[in-house]
Parts: C-alpha cells; sequence; structure tokens
C-alpha cells in the first residue's frame, strides 16, 4: 500500500489505474532469468543426445528484446550443425533451434515497436551492426558482423565492438537458440505475429518460410512466370505454397512419385518425377527460375538441370548440403545464359511480407508437433535427419515443460 501511496504522489497527473498497469509490468520486466534454461547437446558424436542445461544469454542492451519462448521449429540446420555436418560445434553444451514464437516479457529503452506481451517471432539471426551498407539497405541478413541465432560469438556495443563479450566470470558468450525457455534478440531480427496465424504454424516460417520466399520475391516471381520448386521437403513445401500464392504457375520437381498428391495439394500445377531418366527431355527452356530446396544436390547432373531453364533463368540454392556441389564446365550456361545463385534467410522487410501474405492468404504449412523434452528433442532431430517429416516439425510445450507462463 505504502508503494501505491508513493508512486501517486511522485506523478499526481496519473491515473490511479495508469499508475497501476505501469507497476504490474514494471513487475513482469523484472522476472527475467539471469539464465535460461534450454536442452543442449555436448558433442557432435553424440547430437541427438539432448540434457536440460542452464545457458547464458548475451549480456541485454538497449535494443534488446526478452522473450518467453512458447514453441520452436526443428530446421535442417540445426542437423547439419549438431552433426558436425558445417562444421565443429562453436560451443558446448550448445542449445540449437531457430524457428521461435513467444511472448515479449521485456524491451530495452531503445525499444519502439515491441511491447510487454506481443506475440512474436524470432529467425535465424539476432544481432547485425545496423551500420554497414547491407543493414541499411534492408540487407541485414548479409551483415559481414552477424550473429546467427546459435552456435556464434557475441561482440560488445551491439555487435559493433571488436571486443568480445563475456559473463561475470570471464567467459565468451555465444548464442543459443529456442529448444530453451526464453530468447534475447535485437530489436530488427523480432517479428509481430498475425493473429490468424497459430504459433505452431508461425514457428517454422521464421527460417524455412523466409529462406524460401526472400529468393522468389527478390525474382519478382509473380504472375506471367514458370518456378520450378525442386525438393519438396520442409523447404521446398514452402516454396510451392509462396510461388503459388504469387500467382505464378507452379511445377514440382521431386525423385519421390509418392509426393505427388501431396504436391498438387500444395498448390503446384503440374508434377515432374526427376527419377525418370528422360524427365528433362520435352522442359527445354521452360522455367524463369528454380528454387532448389533439396539436399542432395552434390549428387545432382546440374547440366541437366539448368537446361529446363529459359534464356537467363536462374537456378537458385537454398539447400545446403554438407558436401561440395557437383563439378561443372563454364560452357553449360552459354546455351541459355543461365544463372546458378543462392542465398541466406532475408530481411526483415521480407519477413513481414510473408507473413501478411501467410495471413492474406490463409496459408497453412504441413507442421507435426512433438513436446519439448530430451526425448522430444531426441526424435525430432533423429527423424529430420533421416527426412522421416511431412514436412516440418515445431516443438510445443515449452511453457510448461520450463514452468513459465505464469
Amino acid at each position: 500500500m505504502n508503494t501505491s501511496i508513493n508512486i501517486f504522489h511522485h506523478f499526481p497527473s496519473f491515473s490511479r489505474l495508469k499508475i497501476l498497469i505501469i507497476f504490474k509490468s514494471i513487475l513482469k520486466m523484472s522476472a527475467v532469468p539471469d539464465q535460461y534454461e534450454g536442452f543442449t547437446v555436448s558433442s557432435t558424436k553424440e547430437w541427438s543426445n539432448f540434457s536440460r542445461t542452464k545457458i547464458t544469454p548475451k549480456n541485454f542492451e538497449d535494443h534488446d528484446v526478452d522473450i518467453e519462448n512458447e514453441c520452436c521449429g526443428v530446421c535442417g540446420s540445426d542437423v547439419h550443425t549438431i552433426t558436425g555436418g558445417w562444421g565443429e560445434l562453436g560451443t558446448t553444451p550448445l542449445c540449437v533451434g531457430h524457428e521461435i514464437i513467444g511472448k515479449v516479457i521485456r524491451v530495452g529503452k531503445a525499444v519502439k515497436e515491441f511491447q510487454v506481451g506481443d506475440r512474436v517471432g524470432v529467425g535465424a539471426q539476432v544481432q547485425s551492426c545496423m551500420q554497414c551498407k547491407n543493414c541499411k539497405s534492408n540487407n541485414e541478413n548479409y551483415c559481414p558482423k552477424m550473429v546467427d541465432t546459435y552456435n556464434a560469438p557475441y561482440n560488445e556495443d551491439e555487435g559493433r565492438s571488436d571486443k568480445l563479450m563475456k559473463d561475470s566470470k570471464g567467459n565468451q558468450i555465444f548464442s543459443q537458440g529456442g529448444y530453451s525457455s526464453h530468447t534475447r534478440a535485437h530489436q530488427q531480427f523480432v517479428f509481430a505475429i498475425p493473429k490468424n496465424i497459430p504459433s505452431h504454424e508461425a514457428a517454422p516460417m521464421m527460417c524455412a518460410g523466409l529462406t524460401t520466399y526472400s529468393p522468389l520475391r527478390r525474382a519478382n516471381v509473380g504472375p506471367g512466370k514458370t518456378v520450378g520448386i525442386l525438393g519438396i521437403g520442409g523447404l521446398g513445401h514452402f516454396g510451392i505454397l509462396w510461388a503459388k500464392a504469387m500467382g505464378a504457375e507452379v511445377y514440382a520437381l521431386s525423385h519421390t512419385p509418392s509426393k505427388k498428391s501431396e504436391a498438387k495439394e500444395l498448390g503446384a500445377d503440374k508434377f515432374i518425377c526427376t527419377e525418370n531418366e528422360n524427365w528433362a527431355d520435352d522442359l527445354a527452356f521452360t522455367f524463369d527460375f528454380i528454387l532448389n530446396a533439396a539436399d542432395m544436390t552434390h549428387k545432382f547432373d546440374l547440366t541437366k538441370y539448368l537446361g529446363t531453364l529459359k534464356v537467363q533463368g536462374e537456378f537458385h540454392n537454398v539447400g545446403l548440403p554438407d558436401e561440395p556441389l557437383p563439378g561443372i564446365m563454364a560452357q553449360t550456361f552459354a546455351p541459355n545464359g543461365c544463372k546458378l545463385t543462392g542465398s541466406h534467410i532475408g530481411s526483415k522487410k521480407e519477413m513481414l511480407e510473408m507473413l501478411d501474405l501467410a495471413s492474406r492468404k490463409n496459408i497453412h504449412p504441413m507442421i507435426e508437433t512433438i513436446k519439448i523434452s530430451e526425448k522430444g528433442c531426441k526424435e525430432a532431430v533423429e527423424r529430420v535427419k533421416v527426412n522421416d517429416v511431412r514436412y516440418r516439425l515445431t516443438l510445443v510445450g515449452h511453457r510448461e515443460v520450463f514452468g513459465t507462463g505464469k
């Protein structure tokens, strides 16, 4: 009671209700733990053995947003990382996961876009310098100082300094992902989620969705364009959804004949089975753009795929296998002047466009859910490793398991 009297005394122009709302918000914002809890791995040799562990977040800075996690998608990138396919782990124990949906519980003093209680998402990036020419041109996903959502070192001064960020014991701080109780990210990499998109569906949009939407958007895919989506899996099924919603004629290309019905259900106009040796014979100069979402590109006959492109057509890679691409002759590009390209996630501008498209067009990806736990995380990554998913997995139940959300 004395606290309330003191508040009213110091702010006489405020209504009693407004002061109580402010005071309640302050109490909520003070509930952020010094350490988070997460399910982590400790070596690439035991990559699917998860343990519940305390993890240290980055130091809280002016543009940071603290999020109480609700759910997190399971991405192929998680598997590539913990198996060592993309190199040794930067730190251990490591908590992966970069398709995060949750509730804002604290904002830094420079944050204007969000407030406590907002439902938001975080994707595969949590920080950039915000000063370079890339950051200033809606290309912050290509910032030389970008910080991935997990397995990446932090520097001081919101990443602008060359000084390593360390905890109170002098240990270097690395980013940790969303198989965890909480997330801390720069506001540029936090995204408001439309009300009509369920959290478990929004989660995989944070990486898989954006990774496929961005190149389609930058290629000006739309009416009058013919697009091939190669590899109908976690990434490719999003590719079909977006390309169709943008108004293109969409071909699904897959070596798995059984995916034909699902590809058509997702919106593909035609299905091409690339298991057939002569699949490309009648497709010369067909595609304006091929989005390659497959994870086995190192085994492809790229010459055959490039030969299906129109003049100046583009074969764009978002599937990132552990192995190098196959050798290819420079002469392969000559008959149609085709392009071989790639990209990295997408920008905030593109993320918000994508979420708006999903909301307006009532787009629903195919999602399976698993309750988060040591056992649940193990099952999830092992199934993703062998492509036993239709077509994305989301870990759910974070608040119940970690005792948050109270």
